[in-house]
């Protein structure tokens, strides 16, 4: 929890004008987040953000991300922002008060069809306040971890000469950049009572190819071939097998990236790592062997070949 002056429930407290419960959520990885409950049955989710996040490079500047959560929220998908404590950064939004998915629910192929829905309506929203690319975050995080002395996987550069390619068959015929989360772990959707699925904690959002949105949720939620088809498929509303071989070097990606972030999370952050109750070294090995495997696949070459050809239709 960052060190504030004042302790975040007071603030709230104040504000509210009556007095208030709190009930923390484990779960977040960089922030605190809690219910608060008012005696009078209100009841509100507190996200206390911490300024070394974005400092260490491992999520966007706190005014874009509490930008993009509104934007989020006024296109239908992300919870609303119900206050903001002046001058300091503590936000209060809407308690979704559904069912938080975990990797087993993302795989199950009758909710595919909801989380499509769910991005699409984000993509169609309003624009985010800044523009994210993954390839970008990749050099930022290594730049890092050479600066700080942080461990890289063995093998990890050796890859670089790939990615390169992958980037280069990307953004040949890149596609319109949309609102998009950029971190959709399955811990960040809440499957409502009426099947709407919503989607929470914007701290890595920005205006991003699509296909890596769908690509992280795949990567997130370690999805087989055949549901990483039918997430393309139900996005886009047809099977393209050029917009699905975008999302699988998308997957790929984001493993290759996101090792990188738990390990500088692990290097820069250890009290809070700690704090988390969370193995970040272990995460980033884990990914990294995902991206290993994906990347020597005997296919693979082939989706880069796929890309690189005509336009997505």
């Amino acid at each position: 929890m960052p060190d504030l002056p004042v302790d975040p429930i007071r603030l709230v407290t104040a504000w509210a004008g009556r007095p208030v419960t709190v009930t923390e959520i484990k779960g977040g990885l960089s922030h605190r987040i809690a219910r608060v409950d008012t005696g009078d049955g209100e009841c509100w989710l507190m996200r206390v953000l911490d300024p070394r996040v974005s400092e260490a490079g491992l999520g966007i500047p706190l005014e874009q991300e509490i930008a993009n959560t509104a934007c989020a929220a006024r296109g239908g998908v992300g919870p609303r922002v119900v206050h903001r404590i002046p001058d300091h950064p503590v936000l209060l939004l809407e308690f979704l008060d559904g069912r938080t998915l975990d990797a087993a629910a993302v795989r199950d192929p009758d909710m595919i069809p909801e989380i499509a829905r769910a991005c699409r309506r984000l993509h169609a929203g309003p624009r985010f306040a800044n523009d994210f690319s993954i390839f970008r975050k990749l050099e930022e995080l290594l730049a890092l971890c050479h600066a700080n002395g942080l461990p890289v996987p063995d093998g990890h550069a050796d890859r670089l000469p790939v990615i390169a390619d992958m980037e280069r068959a990307l953004t040949r015929w890149p596609l319109p950049a949309v609102p998009c989360h950029n971190d959709l772990l399955p811990e960040n959707f809440i499957a409502m009572a009426d099947g709407s699925v919503r989607i929470v904690d914007y701290q890595l959002s920005g205006n991003h190819d699509p296909t890596f949105e769908l690509g992280d949720i795949a990567a997130e939620a370690d999805y087989p071939p055949e549901l990483v088809s039918l997430l393309a498929a139900s996005y886009f509303g047809e099977h393209d097998r050029r917009l699905l071989a975008r999302v699988r070097l998308y997957l790929a990606m984001s493993n290759f990236t996101w090792t990188l972030w738990f390990a500088v999370h692990h290097g820069l952050l250890s009290e809070q790592a700690a704090a988390a109750d969370f193995d970040y070294a272990a995460e980033a090995a884990d990914k990294f062997q995902q991206a290993v495997r994906d990347m020597d696949d005997p296919g693979f070459g082939r989706l880069i070949d796929d890309v690189r050809g005509l336009p997505p239709v």
